[in-house]
């Protein structure tokens, strides 16, 4: 029992109380995180849409999204994290119910453009207040714990949203809005606004910083990194778009895809807690090769599955790359992004997973279309193969990057303030002001604070 007791305390012990009600918001938008599990087979099975036409849909949502991060994270920075929070939140809620509405193609395409937009606005803000609550060295546990969350939520609204969806779509979107919009209640009343003073440090070999995107866009280390991201999360765009069309051809209902896709969140509940201390200390660049290759088989054997258990099967193999993935990938972009514009270098990471959202549907729909769903995830599997071996080359120059940014953040320490404690801090503490070191890559999350995949219409990260 002691042993339980000290695991507990280990685990989510001494974490700020701004950090909980961001947690809890986490928890609760995922719980009613319904609309994109279910809307390539909404948009198929309930509206008649082609499977390239349902692509074309759902990647105008990404589309939406790219313009969303962007934005969303430039206004966390100028703006604030608590206001771009409220504005993303209740525009979202508005438009999940305008989707639910909208009958036309055109009508449902312009929707889901703005709901993208105005659902991945809030992203960049949530997970660079996130960085800003949670001192460095607790920030594995809080990106663990969030991601916990995150999964137990989604597992919770894949099955229930399966029967709403039998019962009637429109429910999905209702409920959507509801959780989207007692999120944003909770982060506005309960957390204040976190982001640092601005101030400025030269980081030695590497250029002066002009100005928020251009210093990430502009890094090369960087880009290959978020390019990276990019390719896998190509892939696993492939289980919110193509495996429920997949399925569906054949025969499986709307309520087994539910059942078949929670396994995903419930697998990540069980095993997540612990995943942390069993990568901690190795390479991550290793452990993100090995999560790439892991993430591939499971999407590879997808084109073999016929039956509810063989797709079970191939969602629980890629879960476990999910796993490995998430954590290595926050803690990792978290380290290398600079305080005082945490919000656009999140805004612009985001904007991998954004162009993801887009081109997968859509690349996903023609090869499943024209070529057949054997193709499709083959192709997939040989996809996370190549980013496999490019996370093992670009590893090093990472963590240089990583090492210089430590180094140059060093000096603005104040020797007579004690160091942070993992017991946290109040929530209403104001931050302290950290460098502005530039340009270096961006924090994620969400995910965790920045997830590295996308379940449901996350407005949380």
């Amino acid at each position: 029992m002691r042993s339980v007791r000290g695991w507990v305390r280990d685990t989510a012990g001494g974490l700020p109380r701004a950090f909980w009600y961001l947690w809890a918001g986490t928890l609760i938008n995922r719980l009613g995180s319904f609309v994109l599990i279910f809307l390539a087979v909404y948009l198929t099975s309930e509206r008649g849409f082609s499977e390239l036409q349902a692509g074309v849909v759902l990647g105008l949502w990404g589309a939406g999204g790219t313009v969303g991060t962007l934005a969303g994270g430039t206004l966390a920075d100028r703006w604030g994290r608590r206001p771009t929070l409220l504005t993303a939140h209740l525009g979202a809620a508005t438009m999940m119910l305008g989707l639910g509405l909208a009958r036309e193609l055109w009508a449902i395409a312009v929707g889901a453009f703005l709901l993208g937009m105005f659902a991945e606005a809030a992203r960049p803000a949530f997970s660079a207040m996130m960085v800003d609550v949670v001192p460095e060295r607790d920030r594995l546990r809080a990106f663990s714990l969030n991601y916990w969350a995150l999964n137990l939520g989604f597992a919770c609204a894949a099955i229930l949203a399966g029967f709403a969806a039998q019962a009637d779509y429109l429910l999905l979107f209702i409920v959507n809005a509801v959780t989207t919009t007692a999120t944003a209640v909770i982060i506005f009343r309960k957390v204040r606004e976190s982001a640092p003073a601005r101030t400025a440090v030269k980081l030695t070999g590497t250029p002066a910083a002009p100005g928020g995107l251009r210093s990430a866009l502009t890094d090369r280390v960087f880009l290959v990194f978020a390019g990276l991201n990019l390719l896998l999360a190509l892939i696993f765009m492939q289980h919110i778009s193509m495996l429920p069309i997949a399925m569906g051809q054949d025969g499986l209902s709307p309520a087994t895809y539910g059942s078949v896709i929670a396994l995903n969140g419930v697998l990540i509940v069980v095993g997540q807690l612990f995943v942390p201390r069993l990568i901690r200390g190795r390479s991550r660049s290793h452990v993100l090769a090995l999560a790439a290759l892991i993430t591939g088989i499971g999407f590879g054997l997808t084109a073999f599955a016929e039956v509810a258990w063989f797709y079970a099967l191939t969602v629980l193999i890629w879960t476990l790359g999910e796993m490995l993935n998430s954590p290595s990938n926050s803690t990792l972009i978290a380290e290398l992004s600079p305080s005082t514009l945490r919000g656009r270098y999140a805004g612009v990471f985001s904007l991998s997973w954004s162009l993801a959202s887009f081109a997968a549907p859509i690349a996903g729909g023609w090869v499943q279309q024209n070529l057949g769903n054997s193709v499709l995830w083959l192709g997939c599997g040989a996809l996370a193969g190549f980013v496999a071996i490019a996370q093992l080359l670009s590893g090093p120059a990472r963590e240089r990057r990583a090492a210089a940014l430590r180094a140059a953040s060093a000096p603005a320490a104040q020797p007579d303030t004690p160091a942070a404690s993992s017991t946290g801090t109040p929530d209403d503490a104001a931050p302290a002001t950290e460098p502005l070191v530039a340009p270096l890559p961006p924090a994620q999350a969400t995910a965790a604070a920045i997830t590295p995949t996308r379940k449901g219409v996350s407005t949380t990260g």
